[in-house]
């Protein structure tokens, strides 16, 4: 198939040529003519399976023939007779042992590192490992860096560079992934070596990036018909640049470095790689100004030099567009627009980027025509319908069952898919609406079975027995084995996902996502024996872990034409049009990880990879791509409100451009904007909504036979400040429904401390001399041990109760001097009777004096209305007092009200007294009927926000009014409703 040579055999393939079309045309090219099994006695090794796919689809669309071999890197001992070599231990085994031996580590050395990091250091660990075992370098050379400048740091990652030792010199029939294939290749050079192959073998499609693939590449093309095809390579590079990239300090960044390294190490220079094939890319001229804006840092200078030699660059660039969007929303609909312009064109286009957010908003974007694109990457396991009822029901185990946590998985599209699905819904439902109204925040099996006292409903015993046994006292605090935690993990899911009637396991294990999702937890059953003891945190934590690294397609069938790809999947494959999306630092490239055990120049000094090496791929994929036939450059200038950094690949070439104005690269740069602003102009036009008329200040004016007859004391402040309230509340009867956990917010605190006061002013009744702030104490933290179930609110709220505990006990005496308490939280009723209307009451407490008379008092935990605001608005005691006098508080009958007061319990404690003189009971209920007569008028209208305390109050029912679309400057709109 070659023809003999002295040297490395190695070619390449300029970017933009379709890589693996253009290997299959050459193939057959040096086999035209000859006998048709000299095609199958070819081996081609390549790097991934869709490459391999690829290759067989393309042989398969030619004409008939027999196919060559076709092997991966990782399954070369396989093809070759090396089953002396060991399988290699699974990576999960690997996995959870450095879990177990780094749990062990600090426990025995806890200021090493929080157990919080144990998985990421795992991690992190295991990829160390991975790259020691693939680059050759053994630990010995670890131990012997030079780190004289950093002592303490590496006292603590010795500790657990211990660990990489351990398995370094562990069982030679136990290698890892990484240990075997090098080991495989190594092997395979040594056989080469001895007996050399006389049919072909050629490694296609890698740039060497690693260790262990550079040396079965260097191995490949020693062979006498053995040859390496490289992907991308830059033709238009001359040979003081490869000269400039030998240094990785420096060009380890570039996206042609890996070439120069693999020529360095195969012992030829990059000038005497030749072309694989006479496909040329499809722009010439582009590839180079590409070749000559990525050039190393060091020898920028050059673009002075050699940019006047560029010919071209408009025709070069007028298939390139370039999208500079003000948001990922933005920059996200554009690229939607174009793809579907694709889709109706019939046209191929793809979605290249490393940024998952913006390919799942991309698609998001689609939805809208009903397009579904070929996603390569899937999705993550853990956020599919299986992952996130796994993850729900794993937290359980770690948690004592919250109200929200119950009705997440209640509501779970798996959760009860057994029979009777449609009652599981309905009492869901009716359960959430209890959960908000009553509580308790975090349900118990005896809560739960109060809510069934009284209801007839034949389902609901079942349901909620197996409520109860599902969800309640799940909580398990102690360590537990693996296997243990597995088997209960799964039989929870089973039965939560099936339901109350019958057995099995409802829909889970079900399609694709179900059915990965348990080939993960089979995988955990067979390596849980290393795994020792965990926690229920350790181990919610471990199966999201491991969850979150696998991901899975979705079986939906998608639009064939329109893909997405990551930067992998683009190396292989070629489309008409491809999107070049989220060209940002940080998103491509990628801001390098953080390395926890050894910084850039240890790496450089252990000849391990730099930081640089993932930018330097990612570097290669950005040439390859922008060289397709037409491209599009797409980018977001702000993202999460914080200005963005151009990529450093596009900021080379438009700065390149902008720099070349003789050869047309200005005007070619301002053509490829314009180009993409007219597509933005397009994504405002329809992001623009149609003209639709504001909507007036609501004052509806229901009939007057649909209006309350019966409000109460508090509510009169809202009649008169925000009417369109009470017509919301009472005559649309809507309802703004409670959090579905209570938080120790305002209302609680002041239901918990009129408890408190209550339970205390009784107390002090039966026991006169315990009216003492130490009484007071002592029943406050009994009273908030049973109704505040956070700890910190708790200790916040007592404390405020200790500092005004002083001032109450001595205004009590005072209170306890004039009037003797006589009834806490009595409810009273007044009528209207010329007009069918009633007024209610709850005081929080009555006083009687010796002569009868009544003392109104109503607790506050914030700051009391002022007695001008009494007056014109918070008119409660006032009307207490009326209603009192009116004989409206039952057995009690009419009394002289002497006072009224609001006792505030805020941060400056006082009382402050209804202006009892000043508003006298008979006036108030004078102006009281006035008010309520006006709102029995049919035209009086229920106008919204008429005297609010302030513009920055909002009330429940502000959206209900559309209020925004209108202020209170607007007047109100007094139509009838319902008339």
């Amino acid at each position: 198939m070659f023809e003999p040579s002295y040297t490395p055999r190695v070619f390449g393939l300029a970017p933009g040529v379709d890589f693996p079309r253009a290997l299959v045309e050459g193939l057959r090219a040096r086999h035209a003519g000859q006998p048709p099994e000299t095609l199958a006695r070819v081996t081609l090794i390549v790097n991934t399976r869709r490459m391999a796919r690829r290759i067989r689809d393309l042989f398969d669309q030619g004409s008939s023939c027999l196919l060559p071999r076709i092997s991966l890197v990782t399954d070369l001992g396989e093809m070759w007779d090396l089953a002396h070599i060991p399988d290699p231990v699974p990576r999960l085994r690997r996995r959870l042992e450095l879990v177990q031996l780094i749990s062990t580590l600090l426990d025995t050395q806890p200021d090493l590192a929080p157990r919080s990091a144990i998985f990421d250091l795992s991690d992190s660990l295991a990829g160390l490992m991975d790259e020691m075992h693939g680059e050759g370098v053994p630990p010995q050379v670890i131990e012997d860096l030079d780190v004289t400048d950093q002592s303490g740091h590496w006292a603590r990652i010795k500790s657990f560079l211990g660990i990489v030792r351990h398995y370094f010199e562990a069982d030679p029939e136990n290698p890892d992934v990484e240990t075997r294939q090098r080991l495989v290749i190594e092997r395979l050079a040594d056989l080469w070596a001895q007996n050399l192959p006389q049919s072909p073998i050629i490694v296609a499609g890698s740039t060497g990036s690693r260790g262990a693939t550079q040396l079965l590449m260097q191995a490949v093309a020693r062979l006498p018909q053995g040859a390496v095809v490289l992907p991308g390579f830059d033709f238009d590079a001359p040979a003081h640049v490869w000269d400039a990239l030998a240094d990785p300090m420096t060009s380890e960044d570039h996206p042609q470095y890996r070439f120069v390294r693999f020529a360095q190490g195969a012992g030829i220079a990059p000038q005497d790689i030749a072309p694989w094939s006479d496909d040329t890319p499809p722009h010439p001229a582009r590839n180079a100004l590409v070749s000559l804006a990525l050039r190393p840092a060091p020898v920028t200078d050059q673009w002075l030099r050699d940019g006047p030699n560029l010919r071209d660059l408009a025709p070069a660039m007028a298939d390139v567009t370039l999208i500079e969007a003000q948001s990922t929303r933005t920059e996200a609909l554009a690229i939607a627009m174009r793809l579907r312009l694709a889709a109706e064109d019939g046209q191929t286009a793809a979605l290249i980027t490393p940024d998952r957010t913006l390919s799942r908003q991309v698609t998001a974007a689609l939805d809208r025509w009903h397009i579904l694109p070929d996603d390569s990457a899937g999705q993550p396991l853990h956020l599919s319908p299986p992952g996130r009822l796994l993850r729900h029901v794993a937290d359980l185990f770690r948690h004592p069952l919250s109200a929200e946590a119950l009705l997440t998985l209640l509501k779970h599209p798996l959760t009860h898919q057994g029979a009777a699905r449609n009652d599981h819904l309905r009492l869901t439902r009716d359960l959430e609406l209890h959960l908000r109204r009553n509580g308790p925040p975090y349900p118990t099996r005896d809560s739960l079975t109060e809510w069934t006292a009284g209801k007839s409903d034949p389902f609901l015993a079942d349901w909620v027995n197996w409520l109860c046994e599902c969800f309640t006292d799940r909580a398990q605090p102690d360590d537990a084995p693996l296997d243990t935690r597995v088997e209960a993990h799964v039989t929870l899911a089973e039965r939560i996902a099936h339901g109350c009637v019958g057995d099995g396991t409802g829909t889970l294990w079900q399609k694709e996502a179900g059915q990965d999702a348990l080939k993960l937890i089979n995988s955990l059953r067979d390596e849980a024996g290393v795994a020792g003891a965990l926690n229920a945190t350790d181990y919610a934590s471990l199966f999201h872990s491991i969850l979150s690294g696998e991901e899975v397609r979705d079986p939906t069938d998608p639009r064939p034409h329109i893909l997405i790809w990551g930067t992998l999947e683009a190396r292989v494959q070629g489309a008409d049009l491809l999107i070049l999306a989220g060209l940002n630092e940080g998103s491509w490239p990628e801001a390098p990880k953080p390395d926890p055990w050894l910084n850039r120049a240890l790496r450089h000094q252990a000849g391990l990879l730099l930081p640089e090496r993932r930018i330097g791929l990612s570097a290669h994929d950005f040439q390859q791509a922008i060289a397709a036939k037409e491209v599009w450059l797409t980018r977001s200038v702000r993202s999460d409100d914080a200005e963005t950094v151009v990529s450093r690949w596009l900021n080379r070439v438009q700065n390149l451009l902008s720099g070349l104005p003789g050869q047309g690269g200005a005007e070619a740069l301002a053509a490829m904007r314009a180009r993409g602003q007219a597509w933005l102009d397009q994504v405002t036009a329809l992001e623009t909504p149609g003209e639709v008329p504001r909507a007036p200040r609501p004052a509806p004016a229901p009939p007057i036979a649909a209006r309350p007859d019966r409000l109460s004391v508090t509510e009169i402040k809202r009649l008169i400040r925000d009417p369109y309230a009470i017509y919301a509340r009472h005559v649309l009867r809507l309802r703004p429904l409670d959090p579905l956990m209570k938080l120790p917010d305002a209302l609680l605190r002041g239901t918990v401390l009129h408890e408190i006061l209550e339970l205390f002013v009784k107390h002090a009744l039966d026991h006169p001399d315990q009216n003492t702030r130490e009484a007071l104490l002592a029943i406050a933290e009994t009273v908030l041990a049973q109704n505040v179930p956070w700890g910190e609110a708790r200790a916040l709220w007592l404390a405020r109760l200790e500092r005004v505990a002083d001032w109450f006990i001595e205004t009590e005496a005072e209170r306890r001097a004039q009037a003797t308490p006589a009834r806490f939280e009595e409810k009273g009723r007044a009528e209207i009777s010329e007009l069918g209307f009633a007024l209610s009451a709850k005081a929080d407490r009555l006083d009687l004096d010796a002569h009868g008379r009544m003392y109104i008092y109503d607790y506050k935990t914030g700051t009391p209305p002022t007695a001008k605001e009494q007056k014109s608005f918070d008119k409660q005691l006032l009307l207490e007092a009326a209603m009192a006098e009116r004989g409206g508080f039952g057995e009690i009958g009419p009394v002289k009200v002497m006072r009224a007061a609001f006792i505030g319990l805020g941060s400056t404690p006082k009382e402050v007294a209804a202006p009892l003189d000043e508003e006298p009971p008979d006036q108030i209920w004078s102006e009281f009927k006035e008010l309520i007569s006006a709102y029995s008028v049919p035209h009086k209208g229920y106008v919204a926000r008429r005297a609010m305390h302030s513009s920055e109050d909002r009330g429940d029912y502000d959206q209900l009014a559309r209020f925004g679309e209108w202020d209170v400057t607007d007047p109100p709109d007094e139509s009838g409703v319902g008339q």
